[in-house]
Order: structure tokens, then sequence, then C-alpha cells
């Protein structure tokens, strides 16, 4: 489990509980996928009030490709809140709009877009991130897929002060959180947004009374986490078994995990690394009492779901009975795309 929000400079912990007669701070809540939500609900249920939310414009989604609504859209909706989808928050209609909202703080959890320097300090209190990773470790839009892919034991999630550079600003507080040997970027990312909006929401009680104060983020321990493509997301077999294994749980549930079989692409679901010596060579397949097998550069790893372009997901050994699988295949091959 996360441990308690750690909140540096003067700690909430020391300053008591929040008073009523504090005056709660009026905030603009910008973010746009499901895990944003909970926070928005967070501060929803908090001292403070949200008097609008900033969330990316509606955009085609699924299979019919229907224009829809962000999930932070959606919530926003449902609790009678105006919303902005400006299609660049550098927009002078979207800044003259920030201006007339009169807000003392903008909380920012995976907005999806650049705030621009004009609109950094028209809030009294600046622009808070929730950010999910432990900074100065992870910069960037995928820190949680990337701590994965990583083998980090550990990560967490930080609030920080939004500046002009990437992530780089000073930091009001963190919360940890242990990365198990199974887990996804999917299941950390849910953990993550839980215990997040609770250090975002004790971050702005800190802010309104007070008692916080951000501090410079270390110079040492940078690390980058660019967003994350379709293309890596194909699996590499020249690589060991373990680092297979955590690359694949670092992409599920997206972009996802994906190989060729015969030219076309195969989707894969986590697979699990084998420490028994096996005469596999890298992306060759084995069907036996253990399972569907693939070899690695060093070991091999079982898979267990897979999807074949254009049809639904199967047991790995449901779609290695079908495709009738000739000694020697392999997975991999150069030109599935």
């Amino acid at each position: 489990m996360a441990g308690p929000p750690v909140l540096r400079a003067r700690r909430l912990a020391a300053a008591g509980p929040r008073r009523e007669s504090e005056p709660p701070l009026r905030l603009l809540f910008a973010g746009t996928p499901a895990p944003a939500v909970v926070s928005l609900e967070a501060l929803l249920g908090s001292a403070h009030e949200v008097v609008a939310v900033l969330t990316r414009p509606d955009a085609p989604a699924g299979r019919g490709r229907r224009t829809s609504r962000s999930p932070v859209g959606e919530r926003a909706d449902a609790a009678g809140i105006p919303v902005l989808q400006p299609r660049s928050p550098r927009e002078p209609e979207f800044l003259a709009q920030l201006a007339d909202l009169r807000i003392d703080c903008a909380p920012v959890v995976a907005y999806g877009a650049l705030v621009p320097p004009a609109a950094l300090d028209v809030p009294a209190h600046g622009w808070v991130n929730l950010h999910f990773s432990l900074l100065p470790a992870w910069r960037g839009a995928a820190p949680v897929q990337h701590a994965v892919m990583a083998g980090d034991e550990v990560t967490g999630a930080a609030t920080f002060q939004l500046e002009a550079g990437l992530d780089t600003g000073p930091v009001f507080g963190v919360v940890t959180e242990p990365i198990g040997p199974r887990d996804t970027a999917g299941h950390l990312l849910d953990r993550l947004a839980v215990s997040g909006a609770g250090l975002l929401v004790a971050t702005l009680d800190g802010i309104a009374d007070g008692s916080l104060r951000a501090e410079p983020q270390p110079a040492e321990g940078v690390s980058l986490a660019p967003r994350i493509q379709t293309e890596d997301a194909r699996v590499d077999w020249a690589l060991p078994a373990h680092v297979v294994d955590r690359r694949v749980r670092g992409v599920t549930p997206a972009p996802g995990a994906w190989t060729t079989f015969r030219g076309n692409r195969l989707r894969l679901a986590p697979v699990e690394p084998l420490t028994a010596s096996l005469a596999l060579e890298a992306g060759e397949l084995s069907v036996g009492p253990t399972g569907v097998l693939v070899g690695t550069a060093r070991g091999a790893v079982r898979l267990t779901e897979v999807q074949p372009a254009g049809k639904k997901v199967l047991a790995a050994a449901d779609w290695a009975r079908g495709a009738r699988l000739e000694p020697g295949e392999r997975l991999g091959e150069q030109g599935g795309a």
C-alpha cells in the first residue's frame, strides 16, 4: 500500500487539520483521461471550489469513431461545472476566460497540452501539477510506463509548481508506491491515481493555509519518460526474458504489446518469464504441457493471451491449436505492421 503523502518544507502533519476559517481556493481543474477523474472527484469533495474544468477538445473514439467527451469533461458535465476546451491553451479567447474566472490555483492532472507562459502567472498560486513519478525521475508524458519497463521497484506521485520547463518545477510533496513483480502500467496507474488524488488535496490545503512551500528538485537523478508510440510497443525477442516481461507489462494496456506472426500483427497480454533454460532461439515458438513458450536472448516466456489482427482475444493455447504451428516457427518476423 502507498504511504501517507510526504509534504516537503513545512509539513502538513505538523500544521494540523485545516481550519474551517481558512477560505477555500477557487480552482480551475485541468485534466483529460480517466485517471484524472479520481483527482477531480477528490477536489469536488474537498473544501475547495472547482469553478471550471479545462480539458482537451471532444475527439473521435472507438470503432465507430464517434465524437466523444473526455472522461474529465463527462464528469464535469455531470457535476454541472463549466467545461473549457480550447484547441490550444495559447488561444487569446481562453486566456481571457482564464482571467475572468478569478481563480486562486489551477491543479493539473494529465491535461495533455503545454500550458503557455502567459497562463502560468494568472492564478494567484499558479498551476500545481500532479505527476505520477518521484521527480526528478521520469519527467515526461509516460512516467508510469517507463518505471515499469525499467524494472523500478518503487515509484510514486509528486505535486509540483508548473513552470516553462518539462516537469522541472519545485516540488510540494510526494507519495510512494511499490511496483509489484506482475504489475502492469495500468494496474500501477490505477493505484497512483488514488494516492495521488489525496496528495493533491493535501497540497492545496497546505497552499491555502500557508503552511506549505515548494522546494527545488535535486539536480541528480533526472530521467526522461517520452510518450510511448505504437512502434515502441513491438516486442524485441532478442532481449532477455525478464526484460521482455517488464516491457510488455509497461505498455499494457496502452498502446499494447505486439509482435508479428506469419506476417500479421499479433497483440500480446502480459507474458510470464521462465527461469528454466530452454533450447529456443529468439522468437521461436514451442507448444507443450507447460503452455505456449517463446524463446528470447536468455530464457523464455510463456504466452497467456493473444489477439490476432481483426479477431477477438484468445487463450494462447487455443490460438496455437487453431494456428497449427509448425516446428521452428517464430514470432517477430519483419514485414508485419
